[in-house]
């Protein structure tokens, strides 16, 4: 059967705020799911706290609302433990780049063969618009008594150094374009992050859609609008990593794009790694059986609800003498 759009929707209130960007990002998601047929059931999106929090309420396939800054170690285990999952981790620039930051930069290192996407907006909106990490220093947003204090956090920059082996851009009101950089996420074999550029309609008044779209910024010989991203496959950038040897000018490519902002805003994939083994990978080389045998299908009781298992054999091998 073939799947249709309607069939990852769901029927449940959506109350985020009229022309918030995370219509645009929800929108890709569902659209991606569809273009690559990725079975309902084998389909899982997990959320931490914020407005992107409800995100897996909306989308018709597991859907998982931990907790604030939990969601990759949550997301991961669900992948480790059932690798058929196609697993989507979300959630905002506060919740991952703030109190979940130490959990980004340890899912890095392992390079587990899933998706984590940013709506990055730079305010804490459901708390009323508080700075959030990604807030640039000396911003004042409506809800701020004072310039903010401190200086912002580069997602890609951080996501490149963490070990993320694909990091793109994408703008939630390109939904189409956004839509094939999720879709290239997921067909990634390895741990990809992408962040999304999500104007807050309600609390962030600067990066707003019309200051995206250049409404500030005008060619002063045609008079039209600028609009201020731009799409880095439309360059001669290449962000892959073809070969070991060219890793450091990659990743130097990377951290020069990721700081390009104000009239020129790089969207697209900034970096794919295909070099790394996924985590998977180093698993079954210890494991053989693993993605034969993993532990969502092991059964561990009996109809009784009795547990079956024995791990004396494992506790025996992991003893540690005194001698």
């Amino acid at each position: 059967m073939v799947l249709k759009l309607a069939d990852y929707k769901t029927n449940v209130h959506n109350d985020w705020c009229p022309g918030c960007g995370d219509f645009g990002i929800l929108s890709a998601i569902q659209m991606s799911l569809m273009d690559l047929q990725v079975p309902l059931h084998k389909a899982a999106i997990f959320s931490g706290i914020g407005c992107s929090g409800k995100t897996p309420h909306f989308i018709h396939t597991y859907g998982i609302h931990t907790l604030h800054g939990r969601v990759l170690p949550f997301a991961q285990g669900a992948k480790l433990c059932n690798p058929e999952l196609e697993v989507l981790a979300v959630g905002g620039d506060g919740d991952g780049l703030g109190i979940g930051a130490g959990h980004l930069v340890s899912a890095g290192r392992r390079n587990v063969d899933m998706v984590y996407i940013v709506f990055n907006n730079a305010v804490y909106g459901l708390t009323k618009g508080q700075a959030a990490p990604t807030l640039k220093l000396g911003m004042k947003t409506k809800s701020l008594a004072h310039p903010n204090v401190n200086n912002s956090v580069n997602p890609i920059a951080l996501a490149l150094v963490s070990g993320f082996t694909f990091i793109g851009r994408g703008y939630s009101y390109d939904v189409r374009h956004l839509k094939d950089l999720i879709s290239q996420a997921i067909r990634h074999k390895g741990l990809a992050f992408l962040d999304v550029l999500q104007p807050c309609p309600t609390y962030n008044d600067i990066n707003t859609k019309e200051w995206f779209q250049g409404a500030d910024n005008v060619d002063p010989d045609t008079g039209k609008q600028l609009p201020r991203t731009y799409k880095l496959e439309e360059t001669n950038y290449d962000g892959v990593v073809h070969k070991l040897e060219d890793l450091n000018e990659k990743m130097g490519n990377v951290i020069g794009k990721s700081n390009e902002w104000g009239n020129k805003i790089p969207i697209g994939v900034f970096y794919k790694n295909d070099h790394i083994p996924s985590y998977e990978e180093r698993i079954t080389s210890r494991i053989n059986d693993y993605m034969n045998r993993p532990p969502s299908s092991q059964i561990v009781s009996d109809k009784d609800d009795k547990p079956i298992t024995d791990i004396r054999k494992i506790l025996e091998k992991l003893k540690v003498y005194n001698r």
